[in-house]
């Protein structure tokens, strides 16, 4: 086999993920090589003739065919940023999205000195940056999958976050009360999940992005089961989709929740979701 260098290895990676379309072929086949390399901009410059280590081009070769299976390209280098922290991720979590930080940036305007609970909390990504970032008293993570339990632990330990993680169903294992309340809930309807890009459909876990028929299954457990664990005055914070503002604006009204506002991403779309409790205190 004749010698590859960077340069031509990074030329093959394009190449063959643009073949299949790829969506951003070209940005992937370099975080790929970054990955494999541990190459900065600036190193792959400099040092792009020089010839590739075979046991580093056949590593870069096999996560390039994953790639073109359409597995997503954060799991395979295992991480993601999000809210300029790295989270580990696998198909056991939802990837950490950049819209989602709306919601974060939200919360942190009013978590100082204040009792968090995140449910459906996947990776930790929002718990864990409110942990780092909002000087909170207390952080409580509620999620079903104990996989998912593992990989926010993990990401807590790796941020040095003190959060308490709980295994449960909603609400069902969740005692005490808290003064803000966070989730970023299954929210897709089915039908529609059928229709996503491969990357999400087949290798995201369905379980973290499935609503239900009309989107909007867990935003009722929300609006119905919060007031039981707020303290007087609590607030909620929901991630929403761009066409559920009304919906979950009307959910959280019929359950005792004012003060309802509704925050758009950087892409003008409704994302977040906030109220007052102001119903009777249980």
């Amino acid at each position: 086999m004749s010698k590859i260098t960077y340069e031509s290895a990074l030329r093959e990676g394009c190449a063959l993920l643009q073949a299949i379309s790829i969506q951003d072929a070209e940005l992937d086949a370099w975080y790929l090589l970054e990955h494999v390399t541990g190459l900065r901009r600036i190193d792959y410059m400099i040092r792009a003739k020089e010839d590739m280590p075979i046991e580093r081009y056949d590593h870069y070769q096999q996560l390039l065919k994953k790639r073109a299976l359409h597995i997503p390209l954060q799991y395979l280098t295992g991480n993601q940023e999000f809210m300029g922290l790295s989270f580990r991720v696998n198909e056991s979590v939802l990837i950490p999205r950049q819209d989602t930080e709306r919601l974060v940036e939200e919360v942190l305007k009013v978590c100082k000195d204040k009792d968090i609970l995140e449910l459906c909390t996947g990776s930790g990504c929002i718990i864990v940056s409110l942990a780092k970032l909002g000087d909170i008293k207390k952080a409580v993570a509620v999620d079903i999958s104990r996989d998912a339990i593992k990989v926010a632990e993990e990401n807590a330990k790796a941020n040095e976050a003190l959060i308490t993680y709980i295994q449960s169903d909603m609400f069902s294992n969740v005692s005490g009360t808290y003064d803000v309340i966070v989730s970023n809930p299954p929210y897709i309807e089915s039908e529609v999940v059928e229709g996503l890009m491969p990357e999400v459909k087949d290798h995201e876990p369905r379980i973290a992005l499935d609503g239900d028929a009309d989107g909007l299954k867990f935003y009722r457990i929300l609006a119905k089961g919060s007031g039981r664990f707020l303290n007087k005055n609590g607030k909620i914070y929901l991630e929403i989709g761009y066409n559920q503002a009304a919906s979950v604006s009307e959910l959280l009204s019929q359950n005792g929740f004012a003060q309802i506002n509704v925050v758009k991403d950087y892409a003008g779309l409704d994302r977040v979701v906030s109220a007052v409790y102001e119903g009777e205190i249980k």
